[in-house]
């Protein structure tokens, strides 16, 4: 099994209760959810993902704690709707790590990856909605930079999507990272199309919509006491996370938990290049 990111702060700002019911937003493959289930003795965890190939994964790599866990399709709008189909109405504890899952980065098909070439999807749910390749090919030159730089944060966006256009067909992620990258030469040690393929990824799946109702929603499911806990890995979500969790504080709602975000120690770091920019934030329900 993979290694989550931030695990031991997880837990610790989890606090799980052996008895407690845990609703892990983002099961991906499964890391975080067997760490909650294997300190569980009658309580129960939701590993649910929007992803149901990741989720047959994570059913997979988690069999040994099968009997503590529910596995249920759901993205972050539709978790309220799946606890009351749950028969439940508060969880004793919320984890979302906003990050894409290990298997989607790694299997070419997805559509992910930079190193590897295939066609141009990207979906989190490939049953569902259109693909990174029918909006890099179908909208127009100024919807694509304002997306770029809306979800991503993307210098050089106009640049890029009018080389975009003009390279149009655009049918796999190897043509499209080499369009990119003639657009906005490497200037840092990422590749140049990171930006772009994250951007693409966020709009593809709305992400920022999802998150935004994971913020508004998750307070009314976490039980008094219970923690809400949020990795992230680009500011423009952390930002979101940050600005609603202190709202949440000041409106006495709940108090934050982690005054200052929490970021992976350099052992983690050099163990796991993936979870450098991942920030923690915890909120602790009143």
């Amino acid at each position: 099994m993979h290694t989550p990111v931030l695990l031991r702060e997880t837990l610790e700002q989890l606090a799980v209760r052996p008895d407690g019911v845990y609703l892990d937003a983002t099961a991906g493959l499964g890391g975080h959810t067997a760490a909650i289930a294997e300190r569980l003795t009658t309580g129960l965890v939701i590993a649910a993902d929007r992803d149901g190939e990741s989720l047959e994964l994570a059913r997979q790599n988690t069999a040994g704690w099968a009997p503590r866990i529910r596995y249920q399709p759901a993205a972050f709008s539709q978790l309220r709707a799946l606890l009351a189909d749950l028969g439940l109405q508060k969880v004793n504890g919320l984890l979302a790590d906003l990050g894409p899952s290990r298997y989607q980065l790694l299997t070419p098909e997805r559509g992910f990856s930079l190193s590897a070439d295939g066609p141009l999807d990207m979906r989190m749910d490939r049953t569902t909605g259109p693909t990174a390749g029918d909006l890099v090919n179908r909208k127009s030159e100024k919807e694509i930079a304002d997306s770029l730089y809306c979800f991503g944060e993307v210098r050089r966006a106009k640049r890029i999507a009018a080389s975009i256009v003009a390279a149009r067909p655009i049918r796999t992620t190897l043509h499209l990272a080499g369009v990119v990258a003639r657009a906005a030469p490497l200037t840092r040690r990422l590749h140049p199309a990171t930006q772009t393929f994250m951007a693409l990824r966020r709009w593809v799946n709305q992400e920022a919509q999802e998150l935004n109702a994971l913020l508004a929603s998750a307070p009314e499911m976490v039980a008094s006491g219970g923690r809400m806990v949020i990795i992230s890995f680009m500011s423009l979500e952390d930002r979101l996370v940050k600005q609603s969790f202190r709202e949440l504080d000041r409106q006495g709602r709940a108090r934050l938990a982690t005054k200052r975000v929490v970021r992976p120690s350099e052992e983690e770091v050099r163990e796991n290049p993936a979870s450098r920019s991942a920030k923690l934030r915890a909120l602790e329900m009143r």
